[in-house]
């Protein structure tokens, strides 16, 4: 029983003696760390050890020199993303550029078919233009006339005006009332042609071979055609009497 006591009071006494150790050994790994902090020729007091872990003082030059630092990291740092931002804007204006060059070829192209499309209209508009001068030329060039004396002795003074043969309406008419009085189906059958074989016919009772002699082209070649028969007998007035207009009787 008293060995059994003896042996728990040894018991605390080592335990207590352990924590002293402890303690002492922890005190002495924060000296030696303190130690390690400063020059080896400085003293260890505590003081000291203090003043060794407190913070580290730049100077205003070293404070300088480590910003300038920084800053050159950071810029080596961003430049790769300028660099991709100047590329993409490049390639933002250059196809940019190239929408507003296609846009102005299209609208130049769209332009250039708008001023044909307009040069060809306009080019139909005067073509219809003078194909209607035309037809209103011709119209007027192609002048009618009445079937009838009245027309008839106009028609043929137009003819004679157009070859050169003299006369006029009055010679023509007073001619023709005295000849067949107007009748372009009159025929001579009693007259010295008409018994020779050749009887006077038409409107100025012209007979065969002075018709075909003093023939005008571009009438019938027919004696009872009224226009035809005035030329041809007006034509031949005008070579052997000067002209109709000089004939007063039989001729």
């Amino acid at each position: 029983m008293p060995k059994n006591t003896f042996t728990r009071g040894h018991s605390r006494a080592l335990t207590k003696r352990h924590r002293i150790a402890v303690a002492g050994v922890a005190t002495l790994g924060a000296a030696a760390v303190v130690f390690t902090a400063v020059p080896g020729n400085a003293e260890t007091t505590t003081s000291e050890a203090a003043t060794a872990v407190a913070p580290v003082k730049y100077s205003s030059e070293q404070l300088k020199g480590l910003q300038a630092d920084v800053g050159e990291q950071l810029a080596a740092k961003s430049l790769p993303g300028k660099a991709a931002e100047a590329k993409a804007k490049a390639a933002a204006a250059a196809k940019a550029k190239a929408q507003a060059k296609a846009a102005a070829k299209q609208k130049a192209a769209a332009k250039a078919a708008a001023a044909k499309k307009a040069a060809q209209a306009r080019k139909a508009k005067e073509a219809a233009s003078r194909s209607a001068q035309r037809v209103k030329i011709k119209a007027a060039a192609t002048k009618t006339y009445a079937d009838n004396l009245d027309g008839w002795i106009k028609e043929s003074l137009d003819i004679m005006k157009s070859k050169g043969i003299p006369g006029t309406y009055n010679g023509l008419y007073r001619n023709i009332i005295r000849e067949s009085s107007g009748n372009p189906n009159a025929i001579n059958g009693w007259d010295i042609n008409a018994i020779n074989g050749t009887p006077s016919i038409g409107l100025l009772q012209i007979i065969k071979p002075t018709f075909n002699a003093y023939h005008v082209s571009g009438t019938a070649w027919s004696q009872y055609d009224p226009v035809a028969n005035i030329t041809a007998s007006a034509n031949y007035a005008y070579h052997r009497y000067g002209s109709i207009d000089n004939v007063n009787s039989a001729y």
